[in-house]
C-alpha cells in the first residue's frame, strides 16, 4: 500500500525526534526530512501543535497495532490476561528513543497524553480496580509493571539483554499464572491467639502445610513480616 503524504510527514517528524529531539520538530526541519515544502505541511497540519498531536496519535496507534498483532485477535474478544500477555510481549522489543521522548512530552501535556492513555487502558489492568487483598489482582499489576521495566531497561542504562532472554522474560510475564500467587505469613502466636512457633523450622513446616492446602502445586512467591 502506498504511504499517504500525511503519513510520510509524520514519519519524517518521527525521524527528527529520533535524531534531534522533540524541540527540533519545526515546519522547516520536517519539510527538509520529508522532501515536501512548508506549504505542503501546512495543508495537512495548520499548526505545529496539530502536527505534534497527530504524531502522538500516529505512534500510539502503531503501538496498539503491535499489541493486536501479538494478541492475534480482536482485543474486545480477549480476556484481560490475554491482553496483558500481548502487552508484555510487545514490551520485550524495548523502547525507541523517539517513543521515550514523545512519552516524556506527553507526561506533562494532558492533550498529548490522551492518545497514549486510550491505548494503555485497553491493554493493562486499571489500578483503581485492583483489590489490594487479592493476590491474583496484585500479580497482574506486578506483571504490568515488570513489562514496563523490560521496555525501559536498556534506555535507562541497564545492562543490555540478549534478545532470547528478553523474549523469555516476556513469555514468563505473559504466562503469569505460572509465577503463582503471592502469600504472606505471620509467625503464629503474635496476636495471643495460640502458642507461638518456637523455632524457624516449626514455623516453616506450618506455613508450608497451610500453603499447600491453599495452592497444592508451585511455584510459589513468599513474603513475610
Amino acid at each position: 500500500m502506498r504511504t499517504s503524504k500525511r503519513d510520510s510527514i509524520l514519519q519524517a517528524a518521527l525521524h527528527v525526534v529520533e535524531t534531534d529531539g522533540v524541540t527540533a520538530v519545526t515546519y522547516e526541519s520536517v519539510a527538509a526530512a520529508s522532501g515536501l515544502t512548508k506549504g505542503g505541511l501546512l495543508y495537512h497540519f495548520p499548526s505545529k501543535d496539530a502536527m505534534m498531536l497527530a504524531l502522538h496519535e500516529h505512534q500510539a496507534q502503531h503501538w496498539d497495532e503491535e499489541m493486536i498483532h501479538a494478541l492475534g485477535k480482536d482485543p474486545d474478544e480477549a480476556s484481560q490476561d490475554e491482553r496483558l500477555a500481548a502487552y508484555a510481549r510487545v514490551s520485550a522489543r524495548g523502547a525507541t528513543g523517539a517513543e521515550l521522548l514523545l512519552m516524556l512530552e506527553a507526561s506533562t501535556d494532558s492533550e498529548l497524553s490522551k492518545p497514549w492513555k486510550r491505548v494503555i487502558t485497553r491493554w493493562v489492568p486499571d489500578p483503581a480496580s485492583i483489590d489490594p487483598t487479592d493476590p491474583r489482582a496484585l500479580q497482574k499489576m506486578v506483571a504490568y509493571l515488570a513489562a514496563d521495566g523490560l521496555w525501559l531497561s536498556e534506555s535507562v542504562g541497564a545492562i543490555p539483554l540478549h534478545h532470547k532472554l528478553r523474549a523469555a522474560l516476556a513469555d514468563h510475564l505473559a504466562g503469569d499464572e505460572r509465577i503463582g500467587s503471592i502469600y504472606g505469613f505471620q509467625p503464629h502466636g503474635l496476636e495471643n491467639r495460640g502458642f507461638p512457633d518456637w523455632t524457624v523450622g516449626i514455623a516453616a513446616r506450618r506455613h508450608l502445610r497451610d500453603l499447600r492446602r491453599i495452592q497444592p502445586h508451585g511455584p510459589y512467591v513468599l513474603l513475610g513480616h
